[in-house]
């Protein structure tokens, strides 16, 4: 495929190694990806499209408020954003992404949704304890809580109320799932289920970020599935499904639209970058960014095709 300059763009606010590693895929498969930081960039939100924008761009930013406004903003002047905003918006808040999977009939853990103290502490009953308490925005397992008793829960939603902002008014409760000391993370690369880790830990946020080890994960085909169900009811696209292992079966923890994959990729044996740019090709190529649809029907219809091709 011929791709003329300037017409993907990597999208970015800080330069890690999944950044490089991506500018370094696009390289290998001759094509001349622009490298756009996003701090930098001014756009009109009115009269004509830009004309330096690319006909497909890579979101990569880290900072989660600037990727999807940015997005937004390229798919305002016609720009094909991976992923796009619906997606992004549908993974960076854990209340949409548990809204999105319940209505599609993805297992997850029971999750609990409450706005003040009182409500909190009944949905903390119904649960049973222990509890897990999660900001319904972040990443890295930050300020994630479990918690054994009503004392520990009052603590917590009082430095919340301290904390003030919107988001801490939005309680946002799981139940414990009792792990076999590791999770599971699957990677979906346009519908394929191109790789799977599992995160060991002797803690009980099994998340690399807090020191858990990463080990290649045989794909099965219960895995793959799941985690091509998940990724299908967010919207599709370039993502990271987090399953855990349980009594009830595997159920899925969070889905990730802007993942981190650089200790994966020898882990895995999967040139895990090379795989989204030959997506990216595939939809620049395609003309339009289509993914699987939101509704049960197409999330049942692709099912077939969401299978390993590690």
């Amino acid at each position: 495929m011929s791709v003329r300059r300037r017409e993907v763009a990597i999208v970015y606010d800080r330069i890690r190694p999944e950044e490089r590693l991506l500018f370094d895929a696009f390289e290998r498969l001759g094509v001349e990806a622009e490298r756009r930081y996003a701090p930098h960039e001014i756009h009109a939100l009115s009269g004509e499209r830009a004309g330096d924008l690319p006909t497909v761009a890579l979101q990569r930013c880290v900072a989660q408020t600037r990727g999807l406004a940015l997005t937004r903003v390229y798919e305002a002047h016609g720009v094909r954003v991976l992923n796009p905003s619906a997606v992004a918006s549908a993974c960076g808040d854990k209340l949409a992404t548990s809204a999105a999977l319940g209505r599609h009939g993805v297992p997850t853990p029971r999750t609990v949704v409450a706005f003040d103290h009182d409500a909190a502490l009944e949905a903390c009953e119904r649960l049973g304890y222990p509890v897990v308490l999660k900001p319904v925005t972040g990443s890295w397992g930050r300020m994630v809580s479990r918690l054994s008793d009503r004392d520990a829960v009052e603590a917590v939603l009082e430095h919340k109320r301290a904390l003030g902002g919107p988001d801490h008014g939005v309680i946002y409760l799981q139940e414990h799932v009792e792990k076999p000391g590791r999770d599971i993370r699957a990677f979906v690369v346009g519908g394929r289920v191109i790789a799977a880790i599992e995160r060991a830990s002797d803690h009980w946020i099994t998340n690399t970020a807090r020191g858990a080890v990463a080990s290649r994960r045989e794909l099965d085909d219960d895995v793959a599935d799941l985690a091509g169900r998940a990724a299908a009811a967010v919207g599709g696209g370039i993502l990271a499904v987090d399953l855990v292992e349980s009594e009830r079966g595997l159920l899925v923890l969070e889905v990730n639209h802007t993942m981190e994959f650089r200790n994966s990729i020898e882990t895995t044996g999967v040139d895990i970058p090379a795989a989204i740019a030959r997506h990216v090709l595939e939809v620049l190529e395609a003309g339009a960014v289509t993914w699987p649809g939101l509704d049960q029907e197409a999330v049942a219809a692709h099912a077939p095709a969401l299978r390993a091709v590690a």
